[in-house]
């Protein structure tokens, strides 16, 4: 209900599709039918596969692929979910519903976390996955069972790995946590190792998997850069990088909430050595900051969203904390100190809330390039036109809205293709070329230009905007048409 409201209001706004990777994931699960050399390589090999997987045949629908619709759906879905295994989570630490409410309403009534669940982005899969992937650990290891994990926690497991980096973390956080308590309880090594065998199973097929289709698809095992720019300020600073997650992470859900939550998760690593192992598991959801911590360190640029995850792990903690309290009015007033500055200092209607301004960051580029799109869809004959995807996606998908297809641009995914056009000049496979200049530096296409200025040859710049600049070819040939279009 509240996903939906918020939906609903977003839409109304004009936000779902603000954020530029919430577009780019859209044309991802586009471009493997709608493509000049459409086929499973489309997919890439950066963004896992999973979420692209699901709204591969939605996106095919127009309507479907202009609005995010469907992928907002799934998203709402996902939070749907996350919120229930969160609760669920709470009363079996705890056993108090006092708890799992005050875990629930720290979700949904946060701006952040509400936000990015009703978008096309994949970080409410892999957020609804990693929630379950917990408690059903949690509940196989607290019901003592001997028998093998059921085959519903190695599922979640295969489908937090295919969905964000994040998970893998948080998975092998709550294996090793699972072994611990195994250890713990005096199993014998035979014993752990059948167990982990069956917990491992599913996440490493789902890693080898992964890592063979992006060999097969880009020619290399892992694609681990060339993705962004690097940021100086975080390279090589591991005590600065961890500093802005800590940052960011209080940023999304307050002090108070991150504090408390902090304090919890201590406390449940305490019991843990002390009196029960079990309740190491739930800090396995705190692994995830690990990612960011390195990608930051990495010189990766900052991105408040990489922090969303730990937020929804504090929300957990938050519960906890309440649940774990003793006497129902000191419940209570925690409980009241914890959603009351939940929504004293991260409102839910707060239209300036951290994640809405980082989602808001193009918008002002957007705008700008409308004459650049306005330009083309003028002179627009049905030619190819020649664009990063790795710089453009989220322009591609704007572009949809004058009936671009994906099959009108020729990019990274289409392979000869594009490396000719990269060797033998932009006119030779396109009618057009589109050019980021400023994002980051500039893109792939925006350096070969300057390092060969042969590279637009043949081709005439018309206009620009928001950073990019639009060229079209000197004069066009019927072989580089790619649409029927008049």
């Amino acid at each position: 209900m509240a996903a939906g409201g918020a939906w609903a209001w977003y839409a109304s706004q004009d936000l779902v599709l603000s954020h530029y990777d919430a577009k780019a994931h859209l044309v991802v699960a586009r471009r493997v039918l709608d493509s000049l050399t459409p086929g499973w390589k489309q997919l890439g090999a950066v963004w896992l596969p999973l979420p692209h997987l699901v709204n591969l045949l939605p996106v095919q629908v127009d309507l479907l692929y202009r609005t995010g619709a469907f992928a907002s759906l799934v998203s709402i879905a996902c939070f749907g979910l996350t919120v229930w295994a969160a609760a669920r989570l709470t009363i079996a630490l705890t056993g108090s519903w006092i708890g799992a409410v005050t875990c629930a309403g720290l979700l949904v009534l946060n701006p952040n976390v509400l936000y990015l669940h009703v978008t096309p982005m994949t970080e409410p899969m892999a957020m609804a996955a990693a929630f379950l992937v917990v408690l059903w650990l949690y509940e196989w290891l607290s019901a003592g069972e001997l028998r093998s994990p059921r085959a519903r926690l190695g599922l979640a497991m295969f489908a937090a790995v295919w969905t964000r980096y994040e998970a893998w973390l948080v998975v092998a956080a709550g294996i090793t946590a699972a072994i611990y308590v195994l250890a713990r309880r005096g199993a014998g090594w035979r014993r752990i190792g059948r167990a982990a065998a069956a917990l491992a199973a599913w996440p490493v097929a789902a890693v080898l998997l992964f890592v063979i289709y992006s060999r097969l698809s880009t020619g290399v095992w892992f694609v681990t850069g060339g993705f962004y720019e690097v940021d100086p300020y975080y390279h090589g600073h591991p005590w600065r990088s961890l500093r802005a997650v800590w940052w960011g992470t209080h940023r999304l859900s307050g002090y108070v909430i991150a504090t408390v939550a902090m304090s919890t998760a201590g406390l449940l690593a305490y019991r843990a050595v002390r009196q029960r192992p079990v309740f190491l598991v739930p800090l396995a959801l705190f692994a995830a900051a690990a990612l960011p911590f390195y990608a930051f360190a990495e010189g990766h640029p900052f991105r408040i969203r990489y922090m969303v995850p730990v937020v929804a792990a504090c929300a957990l903690l938050g519960g906890v904390a309440v649940g774990a309290a003793r006497g129902a009015r000191f419940a209570g007033a925690l409980a009241a100190l914890l959603i009351g500055s939940s929504v004293v200092e991260s409102p839910p209607w707060n239209t300036r809330a951290p994640m809405l301004v980082e989602a808001q960051l193009d918008v002002p580029r957007s705008l700008q390039r409308r004459q650049v799109t306005a330009c083309l869809a003028d002179r627009y004959r049905g030619e190819r036109v020649f664009a990063s995807m790795a710089s453009l996606a989220h322009y591609m998908h704007e572009l949809s809205h004058e009936g671009f297809d994906i099959a009108d641009f020729v990019h990274e995914g289409n392979g000869t293709l594009w490396l000719e056009g990269l060797q033998k000049g932009a006119a030779a496979q396109a009618g057009w070329l589109l050019i980021e200049e400023q994002s980051e530096g500039g893109d792939v296409l925006s350096r070969r230009a300057v390092a060969d200025p042969g590279f637009a040859q043949g081709m005439t710049r018309v206009c620009d905007g928001g950073g990019v600049a639009l060229y079209q070819r000197d004069s066009a040939e019927p072989a580089l048409r790619t649409s029927g279009r008049p």
